[in-house]
């Protein structure tokens, strides 16, 4: 067993870009050779290497490897949130309802976006959050089903798929679209607004490594606000 933990590998890292080992600019070594030189899993190296892009100390990117920066860059740290504990923080009671469940074949830009074939079976969930009897969040959520098989067997009446997935799905990897989006009849009509009201809305990727695990877009009512850490 190793003796290397994340943290450790992190810091080793750190000291070769500090000390000029490894240049500004450069391509650092793959996750699979950094893995054998200190003889630990491939995903405890991602774990170190996530470490150090949150620090903006290197850039990853798919496909394309990892880049030790010119000059690190302060980054916002954004965590997967539960719903639910958002809206108890509010001093509200939570609930949900699933107003859409199927089993389909990968729409075109779903699969584009999860890197999948066109004939992948994906689960399709819309879920609406209430904060009390107050439309707080609608969430159109589409699910590899290969990186998530349990989710078929999973109790989403009684815990909703934001927070299953949170709990029993790991990623090491996401990205996350912020904007302003108009209301349109479906979303207007269940967070109890108007067509073409300004909507909140967070878009979002999750990946495990090389496997793209789900999709999601949550539209927030009018009025609602995300706070984050520098």
């Amino acid at each position: 067993m190793s003796k290397h933990s994340h943290r450790s590998i992190r810091e080793s890292i750190r000291r070769r870009l500090t000390s000029g080992e490894w240049l500004p600019g450069a391509l650092m070594p793959g996750e699979t050779e950094i893995a054998a030189e200190f003889g630990c899993a491939r995903s405890t190296v991602n774990r170190a290497l996530r470490g150090l892009a949150e620090e903006g100390l290197i850039e990853r990117k798919r496909r394309a490897g990892t880049r030790i920066l010119e000059l690190p860059v302060r980054r916002a740290h954004f965590d997967l949130s539960l719903i639910r504990q958002e809206v108890e923080s509010m001093g509200s009671t939570y609930l949900h309802q699933i107003v859409r469940r199927e089993i389909v074949s990968a729409p075109h830009h779903i699969a584009e976006r999860l890197k999948l074939e066109p004939s992948a079976r994906l689960l399709h969930l819309e879920t609406v959050h209430f904060a009390s009897s107050h439309p707080h969040a609608f969430e159109d959520r589409w699910v590899n089903i290969d990186a998530a098989p349990d989710i078929l067997d999973a109790p989403l009446d009684k815990i909703s798929v934001n927070e299953w997935l949170i709990r029993e799905v790991p990623y090491s990897s996401g990205d996350v679209i912020f904007a302003a989006q108009n209301a349109g009849p479906r979303e207007a009509k269940v967070l109890n607004t108007l067509p073409g009201d300004a909507l909140f809305t967070i878009d979002r990727t999750t990946w495990f490594n090389d496997v793209y695990i789900t999709a999601v877009k949550l539209f927030y009512p009018p009025g609602h606000e995300l706070r984050t850490t520098l």
